[in-house]
């Protein structure tokens, strides 16, 4: 069930961040986000780390802080649902 929140949370974010002007560094950081994730979610992969995630995720977070209110609320929710997972 989480599994499946995250991969809908991450649909809401992508669509959100598609609408934004986003710097160059920001759009690399949350293409690698969100594909870190999606390998998290992955059983058969298991080479992801998943404390460089949730640093990658905070780095959005705060790149995000000031100009996208809704981006950073669904990237919260992403984070606290990862933290559900245990990771």
């Amino acid at each position: 069930m989480i599994n499946s929140e995250i991969r809908n949370l991450l649909d809401k974010l992508r669509n959100e961040v598609q609408k934004s002007q986003l710097d160059g560094e920001t759009q690399r950081l949350m293409r690698e986000l969100d594909s870190d994730i999606h390998n998290l979610l992955d059983p058969e992969k298991a080479d992801v780390e998943t404390d460089s995630v949730l640093q990658r995720a905070r780095e959005v977070e705060a790149n995000f802080e000031s100009d996208h209110p809704t981006a950073v609320r669904i990237l919260r929710e992403v984070i606290e649902a990862l933290s559900r997972m245990g990771i």
